[in-house]
């Protein structure tokens, strides 16, 4: 015959301190983790040596899985980056009707501006800037281009399934 279970004692509420406090630590927590993703992605970058393209695929996607959700929660709209992800498409558009990559290596470039734009007006593009910046200045190629096209398709997908507009 089993033994009786004893009732549980009911844990007794938060005051209003400790519910700060607690406030606090998730702040902290989610500070460190935010640091630790947009560091991973930018040093994962930094770190290749022959150009984006040699990002590897399952690093990229990982990378797009954790940061997609870190930039929903954060309070980034898809709106908020539209123009950028518009002049990438607009670039990729070009590239695959010229199939040449110096005649959009300048307008490439250029979109770190438009990136560092949308970071000043919005706290929360900034982990983007930060990541697509480190991303552009390792294209150099047509293939560089689409692992970089890879990358924000990516980001923007998982930000999406995680509910971003």
């Amino acid at each position: 015959m089993p033994e009786p279970t004893k009732p549980k004692k009911p844990t007794p509420p938060l005051n209003s301190k400790q519910s700060i406090r607690q406030t606090n630590v998730s702040k902290t927590q989610n500070i460190v983790e935010e640091q630790n993703i947009v560091k991973e992605i930018v040093k994962t970058i930094n770190n290749l040596t022959d150009g984006l393209k040699t990002y590897p695929i399952r690093d990229l996607v990982k990378h797009a899985e954790e940061f997609g959700p870190y930039l929903k929660q954060q309070g980034l709209e898809t709106n908020q980056v539209r123009k950028f992800l518009d002049a990438v498409n607009r670039l990729k558009a070009d590239l695959a009707g010229t199939g040449e990559f110096a005649k959009v290596e300048t307008e490439v470039v250029l979109l770190k501006p438009k990136l560092a734009y949308a970071a000043a007006r919005q706290e929360a593009a900034k982990p983007l800037n930060e990541v697509m910046s480190a991303a552009i200045d390792k294209v150099h190629s047509k293939e560089d281009f689409e692992r970089l096209v890879q990358l924000v398709e990516s980001i923007i997908a998982y930000h999406k399934a995680e509910g971003g507009k």
